[in-house]
């Protein structure tokens, strides 16, 4: 089979770095693939080191958030073009697939007027409104299928979308060689942050909840990996602010780690305070795989892959995610070591790399053949 790959990003975000590990299974299965990325990101090389084409598109860049004017004006400047780019793409190699990693492609795509199946991968929770309307109606237009990372994120595409074209596949992590062996925190704790910075992934809140444990527990060290990708102003300025309401609680900014493992060895306890809207969060499925202890928010689609005080815990606030720290660093540490253990058991039932790489090429081929 021959796919199209189509991202909205060239910089390495969780479904960008999915889409990097799906690779060497379409080499396995024989299929080509040709894949069109924007800007001038570290995709690009990666795309070719597998062996697979990478070709520059337009796309943005566009602010993070709420849409300027400028940016509704660039996009609707910038539709057309990057049909007729796609366009040329699929006259050149002739797709069996179109595979979509971003709704921002969507009325690219639709207006390229394809007449190849489509299928959309759905990562994000799109907010109701014109931009979530604009992409569902692409969806109509082009009679795709769609692939939502929880029900959370596919949930929305329904009055689109036809319902056996809509499947649910969560996603998958490869997993660490070895998992952290189960058992108390160390004396100096590691409370950690792991993640692109930026206002949905909720540092502040975790530099607020840091402020909070420090005051009961003051022997924690507390962590924030990531960095502010993109390139986008508001991000940086996010990245600036939540940088100096860490420097007073010595928070450390490790920068962004390519192995999440080498990060998760050293970490006694990640908290995830993901905004609202945020999907399943790739990190949570790291951590299991790790058998790293997770307190996360209760939000977007979280609670589908935590089982509340099993594998886990969920959290309603800032206030209520310090609480559940405290208690468990200053607890029974038998504790933390019993969900380290059936954290790691979940990651090996439901969320392997294998198994997800199973379903989502599957659901690939079944693409292929769908009949607009």
């Amino acid at each position: 089979m021959k796919l199209l790959l189509l991202d909205q990003f060239s910089d390495p975000g969780g479904a960008q770095q999915g889409l990097l590990e799906l690779l060497p299974s379409l080499r396995a299965r024989g299929w080509e693939a040709v894949a069109g990325l924007p800007g001038d990101g570290e995709l690009f090389p990666r795309f070719r080191e597998a062996g697979f084409a990478a070709v520059r598109i337009r796309c943005g860049p566009y602010t993070p958030g709420s849409k300027s004017f400028g940016d509704a004006a660039r996009f609707l400047a910038g539709t057309p073009v990057l049909a007729r780019q796609i366009r040329r793409l699929a006259a050149g190699f002739s797709p069996d697939l179109v595979y979509v990693n971003g709704p921002r492609l969507l009325p690219g795509v639709a207006y390229a007027g394809l007449r190849v199946p489509v299928l959309f991968h759905s990562h994000s929770y799109l907010f109701p409104g014109l931009v979530r309307r604009l992409a569902g109606l692409s969806l109509r237009k082009c009679g795709a299928c769609v692939v939502g990372s929880c029900r959370f994120v596919a949930d929305p595409w329904r009055p689109f979308v036809r319902p056996d074209r809509i499947s649910v596949i969560y996603n998958g992590v490869a997993g660490p060689e070895a998992p952290r062996p189960p058992g108390p925190p160390s004396r100096t704790p590691t409370i950690a942050c792991i993640g692109r910075i930026a206002p949905e992934k909720g540092q502040r809140e975790f530099v607020a909840a840091a402020a909070i444990i420090r005051r009961a527990f003051p022997g924690c060290r507390f962590v924030i990996y990531g960095a502010a990708l993109f390139g986008e102003a508001g991000t940086l300025r996010y990245d600036a602010e939540v940088r100096e309401a860490a420097a007073p609680l010595g928070v450390e900014f490790a920068g962004w780690v390519t192995d999440v493992y080498s990060a998760l060895r050293s970490v006694d306890l990640l908290l995830v305070p993901s905004a609202g809207h945020e999907a399943t969060t790739r990190v949570i499925l790291e951590a299991h795989a790790a058998g790293v202890p997770v307190i996360a928010f209760r939000s977007g689609g979280i609670p589908e892959v935590i089982e509340e005080g099993h594998d886990g815990w969920l959290a309603g606030s800032t206030e209520e995610m310090a609480g559940r720290a405290i208690e468990l660093l200053t607890g029974d540490p038998s504790r933390l070591a019993e969900v380290s253990s059936a954290a790691r058991l979940t990651w090996c039932r439901k969320f392997t790399l294998d198994r997800y790489h199973q379903e989502l090429l599957d659901a690939m081929q079944r693409a292929s053949l769908a009949v607009r």
